[in-house]
């Protein structure tokens, strides 16, 4: 679903923006309101940086305090007329022509007023004439006015103006830039959803904080429809980045204020930056130079006996560059690849800079520079431009390393077809059993993430077994098989194939068969319960590849961070698990790599073990839209699961029943990292939420058994743990008993205490298992247990034990974001309710006829209303609307 603006402009359905991340200048501007000697408050900062919003709330928060108010703006214009930006505001009839008398005369009428004093807020005073600044201080010393001001970083004022911001009476903040949380969270107020981390990072770059470039990127985006909401996140169009008309008047405006001397150096660093002062003042004196810095237009930065210009803000050089000519362009850019050639091409960097600078100006380069330049870049994770390079080669310098090189990027980078194009290729022309192995590798890696058969990927693998002889490679490709059946679903099997992995990377010929087997290999340990080895295996893999990151051809190292959010989720330490996988998740997005699609799904699986439910949606979200992107069905299957049941226990019954009929018209396929059982989430818990315990039920104990035939432990032991939550303890315990013998760490044995605990409905048995689950991180489960400690303490009549665990689950569903299960809603009753009458009464509750649930149980009317009536008795109600008042039941479709 996309944003439709039906009748109304994009720029006035954005409106104001909200004022975020100004607390503490808002706490400054409330402690001098409080102030009887204070007499002005002034903003400073850079353009654009939101100081004129943040005066805006200010004046708007002395106007509730009691003050008459005022607004006026400075200029250029306005300055070169005495009094000229306040002239507005003065009472008519003065005369100004003895300044001394009038300007008393002024401050005498204004305080003659009903006996408030004046806030007055002036934009931009930095620009006042030097009448209005001596005016307004006159003012201020005799306590008719309060001034509210904004001044720009480095403008020149004169002395009248420094007299406004100086004095004891005066307090000053400035404005820093935004920080990536804070613009998080103005673009959730702004657009009334999360934004996708990969969007948030391309908008927190490209407008470097500036509050004014934030909102015309904003602006730009929605107008050309790149920034688009599906209904849970809103997320950027893949390379799309688009500003507005305003923004480059803005910007182009900043930039006019340089010397035409120093135009040359800003259209170079457009192109090229950053670049060695040297090469600055090349095309520039170095006095010319140094004003592009005072103007704050460069930024000139030294590292140890290096010192490199760059320019100020990232939108600078996509202004300068889209008003470069051709030819223009193309000579800056050769001019500068044969200056960094003459100086011998020294750094790490320069043939990657000398080949893309080359092929932008004249569409070509020499092939070996290319070649060479491409592992730069690929090695840089920079995808996008190692296939740029790569596809720049002559046919007749195309190698199989080159081709398995733009293979892997395009995999990267979710192109499934043209990589396996371009890799089936390089198969072909394959001639030594090292090049066929990397050959296999990177294909069956790219059919595997894939919507192609998993049998595809093996079939890759078997043809390369028939075609390599030597013990080495034939054990690469045992390898490699076992990082498919793991990925694929069928982690015992793998784990077979992997069980003599060594456990460190001995060579770099060694290197991408080793990282892919301890890449997967922590994986899979988790899902058969292992979470301590994988922990272990995946700190190990993490380490190795970040040593051996420039000879791999295996994605980011920080994907080794992936299993260790499992590891850690399943050993019951959810806030680390947490803590990694958003750092980890955070260098992907800066890769962008594919690979982050499953991070942000396993993230999103540990938010929902943890009981928060919208966090969990947010990530879901983030994985969907990145999945969607890609087409990549394999993530997008879980994830759709796992946004129904995130929607279906925070209440919002359409978009779960929206995401489940999108996972219906799924292919089908293996069920890849995570149990196929797990998909079923969401169907299981949408209809919990409707009150079909009993199916709900049903589906997840057949969800089990499919997770246990694949040997997901974990898995099983998270579905099992749903059935005793929604009315089967009895059947489940016994099972989640044996996996909390054959899974190690605390989660599995604090499942099967609940469970226990639930199923003989002893108030002390479930008061320890609540203590179990909060303390392995699982809010929701531990709010439950302890709801149910309550209950069950209410109807032994011992009301003061009852009270006390009633608090704890308060105090613990408090941080449930919202989340209402029906445990939570059926716990108060005097007696417990039975299965059948708790999922009778939350079907009645939820709108139901008797005869409907009748026929939807296959029981008969009579027995329908037999088992209501007990409930009723048991919950203190009489009729249904009580009964759906006390369950706190959902209306059919809400």
């Amino acid at each position: 679903m996309c944003l439709v603006l039906l009748g109304v402009g994009v720029r006035d359905w954005v409106g104001r923006w909200p004022l975020v991340g100004r607390g503490p200048e808002l706490d400054a501007f409330a402690e001098a309101l409080a102030d009887r000697e204070c007499r002005g408050f002034v903003v400073g900062g850079s353009a654009g940086v939101g100081k004129s919003r943040l005066a805006e709330e200010c004046l708007e928060r002395a106007a509730a305090a009691g003050f008459r108010v005022g607004r006026a703006t400075a200029s250029a214009a306005a300055g070169a007329v005495p009094l000229g930006a306040i002239a507005h505001l003065l009472p008519a009839g003065v005369d100004l022509s003895d300044p001394v008398a009038g300007f008393a005369a002024v401050a005498e009428r204004l305080a003659a007023g009903p006996g408030r004093r004046w806030a007055l807020l002036v934009d931009d005073m930095h620009l006042l004439d030097s009448a209005s600044a001596v005016l307004l201080r006159e003012l201020m010393d005799s306590g008719v006015l309060l001034l509210i001001g904004t001044v720009r970083s480095g403008e020149p004022y004169g002395k009248a103006v420094a007299a406004l911001r100086g004095g004891d009476t005066v307090y000053r903040v400035d404005l820093p830039v935004l920080s990536t949380e804070q613009i998080e969270a103005l673009l959730q107020a702004a657009l009334g959803r999360t934004v996708a981390r990969r969007a948030l990072h391309e908008l927190s770059a490209a407008s470097g904080g500036n509050v004014l470039y934030l909102r015309e990127l904003v602006l730009g985006a929605l107008t050309a429809g790149d920034l688009t909401e599906d209904g849970e996140i809103w997320h950027l169009r893949e390379g799309r980045l688009p500003g507005t008309a305003r923004l480059t008047e803005v910007i182009g405006t900043r930039l006019a204020t340089a010397d035409s001397a120093g135009r040359p150096v800003l259209e170079l660093l457009a192109l090229c930056e950053p670049l060695p002062l040297a090469d600055a003042e090349a095309l520039a004196p170095p006095q010319v130079v140094a004003a592009l810095e005072q103007a704050g237009l460069i930024r000139v930065t030294q590292d140890r006996r290096r010192t490199t210009v760059s320019l100020t803000h990232p939108l600078y050089g996509e202004v300068l560059r889209a008003g470069l000519p051709v030819l223009r362009r193309r000579a800056l850019l050769l001019d500068q690849a044969a200056r960094v050639e003459a100086l011998g091409a020294r750094r790490r960097g320069d043939l990657l800079h000398i080949a893309t600078w080359r092929l932008a100006a004249t569409g070509t380069a020499d092939p070996a520079l290319l070649t060479q330049a491409a592992v730069l870049a690929r090695h840089a994770h920079d995808y996008a431009q190692t296939v740029t390079l790569l596809e720049a080669l002559p046919e007749m310098h195309r190698t199989t390393a080159t081709g398995l090189m733009l293979g892997n990027a395009f995999f990267e980078m979710g192109r499934w077809d043209q990589a396996e194009a371009v890799l089936a290729r390089a198969d072909a022309h394959a001639i030594g059993e090292q090049d066929k192995l990397a050959v296999a590798l990177v294909r069956t890696t790219n059919l595997l993430w894939s919507n192609a058969p998993v049998t595809e990927a093996l079939a890759i693998n078997v043809a390369a077994l028939d075609r390599i002889s030597s013990p080495a490679g034939r054990r690469k490709l045992k390898i490699n098989e076992g990082f498919m059946r793991i990925a694929s679903g069928r982690p015992v099997r793998g784990l077979a194939l992997l069980e003599d992995l060594e456990t460190e990377v001995d060579d770099a010929s060694d290197v991408n068969a080793w990282l892919r087997g301890a890449w997967m290999k922590p994986f899979g340990l988790a899902l058969v319960g292992r979470t301590g080895e994988a922990a272990t295996w995946a700190e190990r893999a993490h380490a190795a590849h970040r040593h051996v990151d420039e000879h791999a051809l295996v994605s980011h190292p920080a994907v080794q961070r992936i299993p260790l959010v499992l590891a850690l989720t399943e050993a019951g330490l959810p806030a680390e698990a947490r803590r990694e996988g958003e750092r980890a998740y955070a260098e992907l997005v800066a890769a962008d790599s594919l690979v982050r699609v499953w991070m942000a799904v396993f993230l999103g699986r540990a938010q929902w073990l943890a009981g928060h439910p919208a966090t969990a949606r947010r990530w879901w979200a983030e994985a969907a839209a990145l999945a969607r992107t890609f087409d990549h069905a394999m993530a997008l299957r879980p994830v759709l699961g796992g946004l129904a049941a995130c929607a279906a226990v925070l209440g919002d019954l359409d978009a779960a029943e929206a995401s489940l009929a999108e996972h219906r018209i799924l292919p089908p396929l293996a069920p890849g990292l995570l149990s196929a059982g797990e998909e079923c989430l969401g169907e299981a818990w949408l209809l919990a939420a409707r009150g079909r315990l009993g199916q709900a039920r049903s589906v997840l104990t057949a969800a089990a058994r499919a997770a246990r035939s694949t040997g997901h432990l974990t898995g099983e032991a998270l579905l099992l743990t749903d059935v005793a939550r929604l009315g089967g303890a009895k059947d489940a315990a016994d099972r989640l008993a044996e996996l909390a013998q054959r899974c190690d760490g605390a989660f599995a044995p604090a499942r099967a205490q609940l469970a226990t605990a639930l199923a003989a409905d002893d108030p002390d048995q479930l008061r320890q298992a609540a203590d179990a689950c909060q303390a392995v991180g699982a809010d929701l489960l531990a709010a439950e247990a302890a709801t149910a400690a309550a209950a069950a303490w209410r109807r032994t009549g011992q009301s003061r034990r009852a009270s006390a665990a009633a608090h704890r689950a308060a105090a613990v569903l408090a941080r449930c974001e919202g989340a209402r299960t029906p445990l939570l809603t059926t716990a108060q009753a005097t007696a417990p309710l039975t299965t059948r009458e708790r999922e009778i009464a939350l079907l009645a509750a939820a709108g139901n006829a008797s005869m409907d649930i009748a026929r939807s149980l296959a029981l008969s009317v009579r027995t329908v209303d037999n088992h209501l009536h007990h409930a009723y008795t048991k919950l203190g109600v009489t009729t249904r609307r009580e009964l759906a008042q006390t369950l706190r039941a959902p209306s059919p479709g809400a």
